[in-house]
């Protein structure tokens, strides 16, 4: 009798523990490819982010964006890049895990936690604390900050106002 080595899975990817991978296959593809490209489509509509851009944001490379959106891979995709791209979008990973059918019980209940940080935010945090950003800049980040913070918000009455005279 041949035994045949079945590959140990990679490190972060989840394990198909319990189902037949290949039944399931091509519709976990398609559900998360579908996922993907409507994260890319609504990132292009509300932020005019390209998939450079997104690639950027999110630290997941255009190559690894586009196999999931073809639904071009042949092992489950790293839970590190799944979370880095939802993150990145400012997504709930869980909706990601319930389209390639992780955690099905994911997308139901509620994901104790912070909300999602918006990414622009996220990016100015970021160079807040990289020790490569010269400490000028760091105070512009900083001043602009504070005055967006602490700026007067307009009445709810001249906000009606200036909707109808602009």
């Amino acid at each position: 009798m041949r035994y045949t080595r079945v590959p140990a899975p990679r490190r972060g990817s989840v394990p198909a523990y319990g189902r037949n991978v290949n039944e399931t296959a091509p519709a976990r593809k398609i559900a998360f490819a579908t996922f993907v490209r409507r994260a890319l489509d609504d990132a292009r509509a509300m932020r005019a982010w390209t998939g450079t851009e997104v690639s950027r944001r999110t630290g997941v490379s255009r190559q690894t964006i586009n196999r999931w959106v073809r639904g071009d891979w042949a092992s489950d995709p790293e839970v590190d890049r799944v979370v880095a791209f939802c993150e990145g979008l400012g997504l709930n990973p869980a909706t990601a895990f319930a389209a390639l059918g992780w955690d099905r019980a994911a997308a139901t209940r509620g994901v104790a936690g912070p909300p999602p940080m918006d990414p622009d935010v996220e990016a100015l945090l970021r160079r807040l604390v990289d020790p490569d950003v010269s400490d000028a800049e760091k105070f512009h980040i900083r001043e602009t900050i504070r005055y967006l913070a602490y700026r007067p918000t307009l009445p709810v009455d001249d906000r009606k106002r200036e909707e109808r005279t602009g």
